[in-house]
């Protein structure tokens, strides 16, 4: 008998915007407390209940992260953290290589 194997692919979506732009933070869908402990630690700063796009692409990985591999939140976090440093990183690099 054949193994049958199975791929699920997830497709988080946010709006295109700006970098003026503002996403409320109810359509993440994550819950307030771990919003409010992300913002104690200084990892993403919300205004009201929005939150700026750019750091709301960043809480959607840091879930996923939790989510999908089980890693808390502070871990999570650093993940998050060392992925940004690491992409700013290649950019660099990648124009350094264009001169």
């Amino acid at each position: 008998m054949e193994k049958k194997y199975y791929i699920q692919i997830y497709r988080h979506t946010l709006p295109t915007a700006e970098d003026s732009e503002w996403v409320d933070l109810e359509s993440l869908e994550i819950h307030p407390d771990i919003v409010q402990q992300l913002v104690e630690w200084g990892i993403v700063e919300i205004r009201g209940s929005h939150v700026h796009f750019r750091q709301a692409v960043r809480l959607q990985k840091l879930m996923r992260l939790r989510r999908k591999l089980g890693v808390n939140l502070p871990g999570a976090a650093i993940i998050v953290d060392l992925l940004e440093r690491i992409e700013t990183l290649q950019d660099e690099i990648d124009r350094l290589k264009k001169r």
